[in-house]
């Protein structure tokens, strides 16, 4: 069973320091908010897994930083964000594992949706210092496909009913969210 954390920002900026002793799920939603978030993984076989959900205005940005402390941990980070206006939506992940911390997982899944013409940049980096470790990482900008928009309408789904579910889809990434607890996030994708 793992320990489940919600964090929710609302315009705000804010510095979060994790010290991951058991298996760990932590849902962050963001709007229009910057975030620091540093993770240590603090004991041999723990697992976390970081889903980092953002829908911005303005000029902000998301840094995390996942050390692997201890041999065998594992981390997924997934970032999506959407970036609605001209803004400045920026992600900076790190991944490290040290020299002395083998058999390790570190992942990371970024994206960014423009929903205009913002500027965006994802800086997924992976500080590995150890050869018995199996990482990957990803990193996508741009916008939701026309083919995945163009068959939503060829079914009668109007452009803006379109927009509001692939934002749902992309943003609420896990099936075991307590949507209870994120009522104001759901909100908000309405109102894009």
């Amino acid at each position: 069973m793992s320990k489940i954390l919600y964090v929710i920002d609302n315009n705000e900026n804010k510095d979060y320091n994790y010290k991951i002793v058991e298996d760990t799920i932590i849902y962050h939603f963001s709007i229009n908010s910057s975030s620091k978030v540093n993770i240590d993984l603090d004991k041999e076989g723990v697992s976390l897994y970081y889903y980092y959900s953002d829908i911005n205005y303005e000029d902000n940005s998301f840094e995390i930083v996942v050390n692997h402390n201890k041999s065998n941990t594992h981390s997924e980070v997934i970032n999506h964000g959407v970036n609605v206006l001209e803004k400045t939506l920026n992600f900076k992940v790190d991944g490290v594992v040290l020299k002395k911390s083998s058999k390790c997982i570190c992942n990371q899944d970024n994206q960014i949706i423009n929903m205009s013409n913002g500027k965006s940049t994802i800086f997924p980096n992976l500080l590995i210092d150890n050869y018995d470790v199996d990482s990957n990482h990803s990193a996508y900008i741009g916008k939701f496909r026309d083919e995945d928009i163009f068959y939503m309408e060829s079914r009668g789904i109007s452009r803006d009913a379109c927009n509001r579910l692939l934002l749902n889809g992309f943003l609420i990434s896990s099936d075991s969210i307590e949507y209870e607890k994120i009522k104001d996030f759901l909100l908000e994708i309405e109102n894009i």
